[in-house]
């Protein structure tokens, strides 16, 4: 076999599996949004959608590990191919981490419909999963177009995310102060917004990858963290 041939068959190979992350990509954002609309209209036959369309992220996460481990055991690929090869398979278990984040927050819908609502409390964590969804957006567009400039942008607006989870840390503190009734929706809601703040980590860890792919190596300083609720003196140890 030529190596010209070997090389064209490495591309197709390589581009098929990049093909199956941008699949995987828009499964995962799509159950962002679906989770977070579910609850907020508590749509309990959504949320049902969304947990069981979590398998078809699984398997393909299964799938492109297969493909690659195929790839680097059959091609041999040089130093860059094998750096490509890496990140794809690091994008695919980020990827699959935000699936079920989406899949928890989806559980505690049918929870939550059989509680009152917490004023304001759903349509703010719909905003923060949505500022999520976009963030992967740019992120797998960051991927596709080799940009470490979108990127980095990605990594400093998961500052934006944590800010929004310190504020709904706040809220639910003030609703469980004022009515212990609360305590319990709250402690779902709190848990919901956890798993978001931290689709925002597994996002901006996407887009370390991408800058990695294109430089060579990752950003150079620790992005800040912007959740403050285990710190802060003012709100104690959680």
């Amino acid at each position: 076999m030529s190596e010209q041939h070997i090389v064209k068959s490495f591309d197709r190979d390589l581009e098929a599996i990049q093909a199956q992350i941008m699949k995987m990509g828009g499964l995962v954002e799509e159950a962002i949004l679906k989770a977070s609309q579910s609850l907020e209209e508590r749509d309990e036959e959504l949320a049902e959608k969304v947990r069981n369309g979590d398998q078809a992220i699984d398997d393909l996460e299964l799938l492109i590990n297969e493909n690659t481990a195929q790839l680097i055991a059959l091609r041999a690929p040089a130093a860059s191919d094998l750096r490509v090869i890496l990140s794809v398979m690091k994008l695919a278990g980020n990827l699959e981490r935000i699936g079920d984040y989406a899949k928890n927050m989806a559980k505690r819908t049918g929870v939550l419909v059989q509680m009152s609502p917490i004023t304001g409390s759903h349509a703010a964590l719909r905003r923060m999963a949505r500022e999520v969804q976009l963030m992967l957006k740019d992120a797998l567009d960051a991927y596709t177009q080799r940009d470490a400039e979108l990127a980095m942008d990605v990594i400093h607006r998961d500052e934006d995310v944590d800010q929004m989870y310190n504020a709904l840390f706040r809220e639910f503190l003030t609703f469980m102060m004022e009515d212990p009734r609360n305590i319990t929706a709250c402690m779902h809601l709190h848990f919901i917004a956890t798993n978001t703040e931290r689709m925002g980590d597994h996002v901006t860890s996407i887009a370390e990858q991408v800058v990695y792919l294109v430089k060579g190596e990752l950003p150079e300083a620790g992005r800040p963290k912007g959740d403050q609720t285990s710190i802060d003196p003012k709100l104690g140890k959680v």
